[in-house]
């Protein structure tokens, strides 16, 4: 079991958690909102969390968000870095009319995964596959 420090910024804050067992990520709650100069709905967590070195922090939203809320998360996933130790906040964009998340409720999750170090090296050449250099739809029928 890997252990994860998370820091309440806020006695409102709450710990994430799975809503079930086996589930592959950990809900994160909503503590405030507001509306940035952009109009993003911007949500905070009032948590900072320290990801072991090695390891990265996937934001995702919500499957419920879809028939919920008519939002989506405004970069798709959110990447925290092992290093960050800040406030977790969540971005959405919005469309004209669509609800919103209130204080307390669940507005995405986490998942917390290993990353292999990665050296990359320059070659004149790559190893010919199947698909070679075919690229949008190239594997799919007309």
């Amino acid at each position: 079991i890997m252990k994860v420090k998370i820091k309440k910024l806020s006695p409102d804050a709450k710990i994430p958690r799975d809503a079930k067992p086996g589930d592959a990520c950990m809900d994160l709650y909503a503590v405030s909102h507001t509306v940035d100069k952009f109009g993003n709905q911007v949500y905070d967590t009032q948590i900072a969390m320290e990801i072991p070195e090695g390891h990265v922090g996937l934001i995702f939203p919500r499957s419920s968000i879809s028939k919920t809320t008519g939002m989506s998360l405004r970069n798709a996933v959110g990447v925290i870095d092992s290093g960050y130790r800040g406030p977790i906040i969540l971005k959405f964009a919005s469309p004209l009319g669509a609800g919103v998340y209130l204080a307390g409720d669940r507005v995405a999750q986490i998942m917390i995964l290993p990353y292999p170090e990665i050296e990359y090296v320059e070659v004149n050449q790559l190893s010919d596959s199947a698909r070679g250099s075919g690229g949008f739809g190239s594997t799919g029928t007309s």
